[in-house]
This record gives C-alpha cells, structure tokens and sequence, in this order.
C-alpha cells in the first residue's frame, strides 16, 4: 500500500503537497466568508462536503451573498461545473471498479486532480496520482473550511482582513490561465460588458448567465481544452 502512495513520483507528490497549502488558505477563507455573511455554519460545511468544488462554491455563495435568488445560485455553480463533463472523459480510465468507487472517483474530481493525472501515461501511476490528489485535496478543502467558519465567529468582521477580496480574486485566478488564448479572451471582454450592463435591469445573478450569450460568436474559434 505505501508504494501505491509513492507512485506518483516525488514531483508529483510535491505539487499536490503545495496545491493542498493553497486549497486549505482558499477553504478557510470560503468558510469565513459565508459565515461572516450571514449563512449557518452548517452551509458552508454541507457544501463543500457534497458539492466540493470551490470555484461553484464561491460563485453560489457570492450570489447567494449579494441577494439573488438560488435558483440563479445553482446555476451559476452548474454552469462553472460543466468543465466537468470533459473532464470524465480525459480521466475514464482511472474510474473503473466498483460502482462506489466510481461514485466516490467522480466526486473528487477537481481540476488540479486531473491536471496531475493527465501528466502521467502508465495506468498504475495515472490511477494512483488520481486519487491520491483527489483524496488530499478532499480532506484539506473540508477541514480549511470548517475551520474558517469556525474561526469567522471569534474574529467578527473578516472583511476588515481583505478576505471580502478572495471571491474575485480566487474566480480570476481561475479564469486568468484560459485568457491566453485571444478568442477567449474577446469573449470573456464581451461577457463582462454584458454582465456589467444588465447588472441595474436584473437580480444578482442573473447578468452573469446573462454573459454566457458572448460565448455565441465566437464558439467556431475558441480552443478545445488539451
């Protein structure tokens, strides 16, 4: 069993030891948030623990957060989530099994989980990255999380530390490593000028599935992710 852990390789090991310090900062900050925003602890916590998927985390929050109608807040985290679908695709090979180990595999599916998987070509190694990233990152994320939420509590106002700024700051991170590619970037301009524009006509929400309507033109153009 430990060799299995030690498949991935040192480097790999590595990179998922720093990805998990950065999740954990993320997690604490989401749990922090939402509870200093006026959402029961419990929350943030089934959330993350069912959805575990932090960029649908921090957009349903953040539009639950600024009033609009949850409905709208499940869309958005969906419409974020739909990466997912290719995604299985990419990785189907390391989710054979049992029908709870595929359940259990699809759901901690992440993007860095199948950024380390897709490095590697040997089965046994893409398996073993797979889930052992998966499983980190699962339980760093929940724990960060939780104690966010917990800490939101004694610190009061964590807006006054900057984390009110990890919202737009974790989504453009997210969004920055697509913009190289120039017809992305033209859509994501024009996505944000129709969201800027419809946001005083329409409920919190809304404007940002309203600015999918900029992926139309230049759908022919835009890169297929590798």
């Amino acid at each position: 069993m430990s060799s299995f852990w030690r498949t991935p390789g040192r480097a790999t090991l590595r990179d998922i030891a720093l990805v998990c310090v950065a999740d954990a900062l993320v997690g604490a900050s989401f749990g922090a948030l939402a509870v200093s925003g006026g959402l029961p602890l419990w929350v943030p916590v089934a959330m993350s623990l069912l959805v575990f998927a932090g960029g649908a985390q921090f957009a349903a929050i953040g539009v639950a957060l600024a009033g609009g109608a949850p409905l709208a807040a499940v869309a958005t985290g969906l419409v974020l989530n739909a990466r997912h679908l290719p995604f299985g695709l990419a990785v189907a090979d390391v989710l054979s099994g049992p029908r709870w180990a595929r359940l259990l595999g699809s759901h901690l599916m992440t993007d860095e989980t199948v950024a380390f998987t897709l490095r590697h070509d040997d089965p046994v190694r893409r398996r073993a990255t797979y889930w052992l990233c998966g499983l980190a990152l699962f339980v760093v994320w929940n724990l960060s999380v939780l104690l966010g939420a917990l800490a939101a509590h004694a610190v009061g106002d964590v807006n006054a530390l900057g984390l009110d700024a990890a919202f737009p700051a974790v989504l453009l991170a997210l969004v920055l490593p697509a913009l190289a590619d120039r017809p992305t970037r033209h859509a994501a301009l024009l996505g944000a000028l129709i969201a800027v524009a419809a946001t005083p006509l329409l409920p919190p929400g809304l404007p940002v599935l309203l600015s999918l309507l900029a992926l139309v033109p230049f759908l022919p153009r835009l890169r297929a992710p590798s």
